[in-house]
C-alpha cells in the first residue's frame, strides 16, 4: 500500500466517522423532540412509525401518512408537518427552513434546547377566533 493509498483510506474513514456523527446527532436530536411531545423516543428510530407518532404530534389525522407515500404530494407534506412541528414548539417559519435544510442542527436546538412543546398546532389552526 503506498502513500496515496493511505491518505485516501483515511479521508474516507474520516468521512464516514464524520457521517455517523451527523445521522446520530439528528436521531438524538428528533428523539428528545418526540419525548418533549410526550411520545416515546425510541418511535424516532423506527420507519413509518416515526412519521405517524410526527403526524400524532402536530395533531393532524393518522391518514396523512397516504400524503407522505404519494409521489411530488410527499414533498409538500413533509414541509407542512415539519412547519407545523416547529409551530407546535412556538418556533416560526425561519425555524422551519433550518429544520429542512440543515435537520442535523436544528432538531438538536429543538430537543435539547429551551424549546417546550406547546401542543398540537394543526388543532389551534383549525379553531375560529371570535
Amino acid at each position: 500500500m503506498n502513500t496515496n493509498d493511505q491518505i485516501g483510506a483515511g479521508i474516507g474513514l474520516l468521512s464516514m466517522l464524520l457521517y455517523l456523527a451527523i445521522i446520530v446527532l439528528a436521531i438524538a436530536g428528533m428523539w428528545k423532540v418526540f419525548e418533549k411531545a410526550g411520545k416515546p423516543g425510541w418511535a424516532a428510530i423506527v420507519p413509518i412509525y416515526n412519521l405517524i407518532v410526527l403526524i400524532e404530534i402536530v395533531g393532524k389525522p393518522t391518514w396523512w401518512v397516504v400524503l407522505l407515500i404519494i409521489p411530488c404530494v410527499n414533498y409538500i407534506a413533509l414541509i407542512w408537518l415539519t412547519n407545523l412541528l416547529s409551530k407546535s414548539f412556538g418556533k416560526s417559519e425561519g425555524f422551519t427552513v433550518g429544520l429542512i435544510l440543515l435537520p442535523f442542527v436544528f432538531y438538536p436546538v429543538l430537543g435539547f434546547g429551551d424549546a417546550e412543546y406547546e401542543g398540537p398546532s394543526a388543532a389551534e389552526a383549525n379553531t375560529s377566533i371570535v
